[in-house]
C-alpha cells in the first residue's frame, strides 16, 4: 500500500527527537560528573537523580490532560524555547564560577519538567502521522535515534568535553533543544487530540481531575498494560538506585574516569541501537512473549553482576545486553499502548504511565544515595537482583502468547 510508509513528517519528527537527544545525554553524563566534582557523598551525587525525575511525578498527570487539549506539535517547540535558556544559564554559572549544586538541582528540574510534556506529546503525536502497521518500526527508529545520541555519541563525548570545560556539554544541550524547535517548526498539519478541535468548533471541557481519572479508570482496566506498567515502575525503582551511585561505582570499583564513565553509557546505548534497529524483526521472531520474559531475566542479571564484579568489560557487556532489553521493551511497550488506547486519550493515558513509572524513579533515585551510604555501596545492586526475581515470578505467567497476540489484534476503544 502507498500509504503504509514513512513519509517526511515522521522524518523532521526523528530528526528533532535525535538532535534533542543528544544535547540532554551530554547534561544527563556530566550532571553528576559535575557534582563529583565538589563532593563525594553518595546522598547528594543521587539527589542529582532525584531532582530531574521529581518533575516526572509531579507534572506527568496534568501534562498529559494538556497534551490532550492542545496542539501536540506546538506544545513540543514551546517546551523546547523554554528549556533553552534554562540551559544556557547553568553553562553560563559554570563558565564564570558561580555554579552551585542548588543551581544545578534547580535547572535539572526545569528541563525535566519540560521533557515529561514533551515526551507524553511526542508519543500521543506518533500514530497521527504513522501507519498504524508500522508502529513498531517507527517506534524502532526513534529508539535507534535516540539511543545513538543520547548513549552511544553522548556518553564518551560528554566526558571527553567535560574534561575539557565542564560548561561544554550544557551549552551544546541549549543549542540542541533549538535545532529541535526549528525542525517541529516544519512540520505541516494541525495534531489537536480532537477532531472538533481541527474544524474549529468547540470542544467540552472537563475537569482536570475528571480527565486524569477517565486516564486512570481506562488504563485499570487494561490487565496487560498495567501490569507491564506497574512492573516498569518496580524495577525502575530498583534500576535508577543503581543507576544514581553508578559514577561512584565506576570510580571505586571499576577504577574508570570521566571517560570510562560515559563508555558504560555507551555500552547500553550500542546495546540499545542494534536492539532498536532490528527490533520490529527480533520481535516478530521472538514473539512479543518472550520478548518480555527474556527481558525479565536480562534485568535480575545486570542487578547481580554490578553486584559482585570488578571487572569493566564484563560490566560493559552486561550494560550492553541490558541495552538490547531495553529497547525492545520500549518498543513493545510503546506500540502496545498506541494501538490499544483511544486516540483522544492517548496524552492522558502515555502521561499515567510515566507518573507510575516516574514514581518509582524518583524514589529510587535518593533510596540509592540512602541504601549506599548506610549499608555499602553494593547495597542498591543486590536489592535490584532480588525485586527483579521475585518480579519475573509473579508476573511471568501474565504474558501469556494469547493474551499478548490478542491485545496486538485488538482495536482502540472509542471513549465516552
Amino acid at each position: 500500500m502507498t500509504g503504509e510508509r514513512l513519509d517526511g513528517r515522521y522524518a523532521k519528527l526523528w530528526a528533532a527527537s535525535t538532535t534533542s537527544a543528544l544535547g540532554s545525554g551530554l547534561a544527563t553524563v556530566a550532571a553528576p560528573l559535575l557534582i563529583a566534582s565538589r563532593t563525594s557523598e553518595p546522598l547528594v551525587v543521587s539527589g542529582g537523580f532525584a531532582m530531574a525525575w521529581l518533575p516526572w511525578l509531579l507534572f506527568s498527570l496534568p501534562g498529559g490532560v494538556l497534551v490532550d487539549r492542545v496542539d501536540r506539535r506546538k506544545l513540543m517547540i514551546t517546551l523546547d524555547w523554554i528549556r533553552v535558556p534554562a540551559v544556557a544559564l547553568l553553562a553560563v554559572a559554570i563558565t564564570t564560577g558561580n555554579v552551585s549544586i542548588a543551581l544545578l538541582y534547580a535547572v535539572l528540574f526545569v528541563i525535566n519538567a519540560g521533557e515529561v510534556v514533551f515526551r507524553t506529546a511526542s508519543g500521543a503525536m506518533l500514530p497521527s502521522i504513522v501507519p498504524k502497521a508500522l508502529l513498531e518500526r517507527a517506534n524502532g527508529r526513534l529508539y535507534a535515534g535516540t539511543t545513538l545520541t543520547h548513549g552511544m555519541l553522548s556518553g564518551p563525548l560528554s566526558g571527553f568535553l567535560f574534561g575539557a570545560a565542564a560548561s561544554i556539554p550544557f551549552y551544546v544541550n541549549a543549542g540542541t533543544y533549538a535545532v529541535s524547535a526549528l525542525l517541529l517548526g516544519l512540520i505541516a498539519g494541525a495534531y489537536r487530540p480532537r477532531p472538533g478541535d481541527d474544524t474549529g468548533e468547540p470542544v467540552a471541557r472537563r475537569s482536570m481531575r475528571s480527565e486524569v481519572a477517565e486516564g486512570f479508570r481506562w488504563l485499570a482496566g487494561q490487565r496487560l498494560l498495567r501490569t507491564m506498567i506497574g512492573l516498569i515502575g518496580m524495577l525502575n525503582l530498583t534500576l535508577v538506585a543503581a543507576t544514581s551511585v553508578l559514577v561512584l561505582l565506576a570510580k571505586e570499583r571499576l577504577q574508570l574516569g570521566s571517560v570510562g564513565y560515559g563508555l558504560l553509557f555507551t555500552c547500553i546505548a550500542v546495546g540499545g541501537l542494534l536492539g532498536s534497529i532490528a527490533g520490529d524483526r527480533l520481535i516478530a521472531w521472538c514473539t512479543p512473549t518472550w520478548t518480555l520474559r527474556i527481558g525479565l531475566l536480562i534485568e535480575a542479571g545486570t542487578h547481580l553482576v554490578l553486584a559482585t564484579s570488578t571487572s569493566a568489560p564484563v560490566v560493559g557487556v552486561t550494560l550492553f545486553l541490558f541495552g538490547v532489553h531495553g529497547a525492545l521493551w520500549g518498543i513493545v511497550g510503546s506500540s502496545l499502548r498506541q494501538r490499544l488506547t483511544p486516540p483522544e486519550m492517548l496524552g492522558r493515558v502515555g502521561s499515567t504511565s510515566l507518573f507510575i513509572i516516574a514514581g518509582g524513579n524518583c524514589v529510587g533515585a535518593l533510596l540509592g544515595g540512602a541504601v549506599a551510604s548506610k549499608f555499602g555501596l553494593t547495597t542498591p545492586y543486590w536489592a535490584g537482583f532480588v525485586v527483579a526475581v521475585i518480579v519475573s515470578a509473579l508476573t511471568w505467567r501474565v504474558f501469556d502468547r494469547k493474551v499478548v497476540s490478542a491485545a496486538y489484534a485488538q482495536e482502540p476503544a472509542v471513549s465516552r
